[in-house]
């Protein structure tokens, strides 16, 4: 018997997901159900963990096509997809973190708007008046440390444009215009992430995520 997926906050539900598919159409969705609660995972293309928490209590720990989930949703549906459980390779942060900086929203959509405004300048004219290919300079772009945060009695803990742009493709920030809370930077062991009002996105300080072996979700 297919399970339901018991989440009653679908409008929160459908927006995640429909920004995760327009990123990624072949995305995999992490349920993760608490309380009267779930927690939606899933790894955007560039590396960042991002999850929104939405109303309801989903299954305890299942991992589906973001596309279907979205089409069940939006079909008024309430059964689970069909469980793709093997496909999610990577590990999560600790669920236990500090808060060490807040940032204004404004300032972070200025520096995800300025990395996207200088994509298309070096796509669209080369650099120095040499060509470089748009790959080159994207994933130069999102290596980049957009701030660094120095919290009281700690060292530097520095965000990556990943994060920043993150939280803006998947409209963490909420709509434009509209004034929002100030975002916090927080330190999970060794995962920095940025808590916005309509999700919190996550990367580990290394270069690239841990590939879990496939058989299991990984505890954490």
């Amino acid at each position: 018997m297919t399970a339901a997926h018991g989440l009653t906050g679908v409008p929160d539900a459908g927006a995640f997901l429909a920004r995760l598919t327009r990123l990624d159409p072949g995305a995999a969705v992490r349920l993760r159900g608490s309380g009267g609660r779930t927690a939606l995972w899933a790894r955007l293309p560039w590396d960042a963990l991002v999850t929104r928490e939405v109303a309801g209590r989903g299954p305890d720990d299942a991992t589906v096509s973001a596309a279907e989930l979205l089409a069940v949703l939006a079909g008024g549906g309430d059964q689970l997809p069909e469980r793709r459980d093997a496909q999610w390779r990577w590990p999560l942060p600790p669920a236990a973190s500090e808060t060490v900086e807040t940032v204004a929203a404004a300032e972070l959509s200025r520096l995800a708007a300025a990395a996207a405004g200088t994509l298309r300048e070096v796509s669209a004219g080369g650099l120095a008046g040499r060509a470089v290919g748009q790959r080159a300079v994207r994933d130069a772009l999102l290596d980049h440390v957009a701030l660094v945060v120095t919290p009281t009695g700690g060292g530097p803990v520095e965000v990556s444009q990943r994060l920043v742009q993150a939280i803006s493709r998947m409209g963490f920030l909420g709509p434009q215009g509209v004034s929002v809370p100030d975002i916090r930077v927080r330190v999970a062991g060794r995962w920095v992430g940025l808590s916005a009002p309509y999700g919190v996105a996550w990367l580990q300080k290394v270069s690239k995520l841990t590939v879990m072996p496939i058989g299991g979700h990984p505890k954490g």
